[in-house]
C-alpha cells in the first residue's frame, strides 16, 4: 500500500470513529433528557402529596417553636380545699391529677382566688378566703408562671393579706398581675419573655363584683378595677413593650352561661386596643368563646381548683393550651376538666366532655381544637 492509500484509510477510520462517538453522546443526551422528563412528570404527579407533607411539617415546626401557655380557671386554696391539703399532708394534693398536663407547657396562667397569709381555719360556706403560706410552693411545683390577683377574694384579708401574697409569690418567682402596692403599679403590664417572645399580662376586676375599697389607691394596695379608658391606655403602652398582650378580666354573672354587657364591652375594647387574647373568670361555670376582629375571647374558663361540688356546672371547667408566636395565636387546644374530691381537677372525656365543649359555641374554627 502506497503512502496516499495509507493516509486515506487512516482518515476514513478517524471519520467513522468520530461519527460513532458523536452518535453515542447524542443518544446518551436524549436518554438523559427522557429520564429528566420522566422525573419531572413524577414530581408533578406527587406534588399535591408533597405540598401537604410540607404544610404538615411547617405547622409542626411552627408549633414546636411557638410558646405554649396553659390558661386555667379559678384556683381557690382555702376552705375545704385547705382541709384536703391538711388531711393528705401534701400541699400539692389539688394538682395530683393534672401535674403532667400542667408540666407540658412553657407557661401556666390562672386566676388565684385566695390571698396567701396566715389566719384561722376557714369553714365550709365562708366567703372570706385565705390560704396558709406554703401553697405558693405547690403552684411553683406545678409549673404556674403567672397568676391574676384581680378578683373579689384576693383582698379578703386587707392590706396585710395582699402584701403577704405578693411576698410569698415573689419568694418562689411566680409573677402576678392585677394587684399591686398602688393603683399606678396595677395598670403596668407584667412582661414574661420566653423563646424570644415577649408577652405582656394585664388583669382587671369588675367593679360590679367588689366593693370600691378592693381597688388600689394612690398609697393603698388593691386590685386593678375594670375601666375601659385606663385599660385601653394600659394595653397600648404594653404593646410598645411586648410582642403580644393578654388581658384577664374577672367579670360576669355567677353560675350562668349568659354573657353580660360588662364582659362583652370590656373584652371588645381590650381587643380594639391591641390585645391578642382576653381570658375571663368569675362566673364559676364555663361560658362561650367569641372570635372578635380575628382575635379570641374566652369569657369564662370556669373553676379549676374549687370545692363547689354541689353542681355539675361548678365542678366542670376548661383548660386551654394556647400556642403563641410573634404574629399572634397559632392555635388553642381545649381540654374539659372535672373537679373531684372537693379539690382535684381531672381531665374529662366522653359525653360529659362534649357537653362542656358545646357551651363554647365554636364550630369550624381551624384554630380551636377540642381535646375530648
Amino acid at each position: 500500500m502506497d503512502m496516499k492509500k495509507s493516509k486515506l484509510v487512516i482518515a476514513l477510520g478517524l471519520f467513522i470513529l468520530t461519527f460513532v462517538v458523536v452518535g453515542f453522546f447524542v443518544f446518551a443526551k436524549n436518554e438523559v433528557n427522557e429520564i429528566s422528563e420522566i422525573k419531572s412528570q413524577t414530581v408533578d404527579i406527587l406534588a399535591p402529596q408533597k405540598i401537604e407533607e410540607s404544610l404538615k411539617h411547617k405547622l409542626a415546626t411552627s408549633t414546636e417553636t411557638a410558646v405554649s401557655l396553659i390558661a386555667v380557671g379559678d384556683v381557690m386554696l382555702s376552705r375545704t380545699v385547705a382541709k384536703k391539703i391538711k388531711d393528705n399532708k401534701d400541699v400539692n394534693y389539688p394538682f395530683f391529677k393534672m401535674k403532667d398536663y400542667l408540666a407540658s407547657a412553657d407557661l401556666v396562667f390562672a386566676n388565684q382566688e385566695t390571698p396567701i397569709t396566715p389566719g384561722p381555719i376557714v369553714p365550709s360556706g365562708s366567703m372570706v378566703f385565705h390560704a396558709d403560706p406554703g401553697v405558693e410552693k405547690a403552684l411553683k411545683n406545678n409549673n404556674f408562671s403567672i397568676v391574676s390577683l384581680a378578683n373579689n377574694h384576693t383582698p379578703n384579708y386587707g392590706q396585710k393579706g395582699l402584701l403577704d401574697t405578693f411576698k410569698y409569690l415573689q419568694s418562689v418567682d411566680i409573677k402576678y398581675t392585677g394587684a399591686e402596692e398602688n393603683e399606678q403599679k396595677t395598670n403596668q403590664p407584667v412582661i414574661i419573655e420566653e423563646k424570644g417572645l415577649k408577652i405582656a399580662f394585664l388583669a382587671f376586676n369588675d367593679r360590679d363584683v367588689v366593693p370600691s375599697s378592693y381597688g388600689a389607691g394612690i398609697n393603698r394596695a388593691g386590685t386593678a378595677l375594670m375601666d375601659v379608658g385606663k385599660m385601653t391606655d394600659a394595653v397600648k403602652k404594653a404593646r410598645l413593650q411586648a410582642d403580644l398582650v393578654i388581658v384577664s378580666m374577672h367579670s360576669g354573672n355567677e353560675y350562668t352561661e349568659i354573657i353580660n354587657s360588662s364582659q362583652s364591652v370590656f373584652a371588645h375594647a381590650a381587643i380594639d386596643a391591641g390585645a391578642e387574647l382576653v381570658i375571663g373568670h368569675h362566673p364559676h361555670v364555663v361560658q362561650r368563646i367569641e372570635k372578635y376582629q380575628g382575635k379570641y375571647i374566652f369569657y369564662s374558663l370556669g373553676n379549676f381548683v374549687f370545692d363547689q361540688m354541689w353542681s355539675e356546672d361548678t365542678r366542670q371547667g376548661i383548660a386551654v393550651k394556647i400556642y403563641l408566636g410573634k404574629e399572634g395565636m397559632k392555635k388553642a387546644e381545649i381540654t374539659p376538666i372535672i373537679i373531684e374530691n372537693y379539690s382535684q381537677p381531672n381531665i374529662l372525656s366522653g359525653d360529659k366532655a362534649n357537653k362542656v365543649l358545646k357551651r363554647l359555641k365554636v364550630t369550624g374554627d381551624e384554630k380551636i381544637i377540642f381535646k375530648n
